[in-house]
């Protein structure tokens, strides 16, 4: 995608708007380790994907065909626990792009409650280059 045209997406997209993400919180979100269940709510690491997930919905209206979004930072505040059965409703707002970076800050609530609260960072990458960045290396 030639820069200019990345821009005229970027004027589309500012910081302050939001993206939303519904989590529905089953067993399989439950925080369970090689020792067994640790807890029967909703686990730092799978929030933490919702999370990703939400900040991931601005690169998906962002990048182009040849482009895919990668992970760069991730910080999670956990604060409450979200059990089975319930809705987790992630709002991520966009913090600041750059034209390849995408950082948003997010909230997760159930109703009125707080779950947690943190950034997600991507980047916006040429398809071929993360290939050649993710290749195994020979040694």
């Amino acid at each position: 995608m030639k820069d200019s045209n990345r821009k005229s997406v970027a004027r589309n997209i500012k910081p302050g708007d939001t993206r939303t993400y519904i989590k529905h919180v089953t067993a399989a979100d439950f925080a369970c380790f090689e020792d067994g269940l640790v807890h029967a709510v909703c686990s730092t690491f799978s929030l933490a994907q919702a999370a990703e997930w939400a900040g991931r919905l601005f690169v998906l209206d962002m990048k182009e065909e040849d482009e895919e979004g990668v992970g760069t930072s991730l910080t999670i505040n956990h604060k409450s626990p979200a059990f089975e059965g319930e809705s987790i409703t992630i709002v991520a707002t966009l913090n600041k792009y750059d034209g390849y970076e995408v950082i948003c800050n997010y909230k997760a609530t159930v109703g009125d409650r707080l779950v947690a609260e943190g950034q997600t960072g991507q980047k916006i990458l040429k398809k071929d280059k993360l290939a050649r960045i993710l290749a195994p290396k020979k040694v």
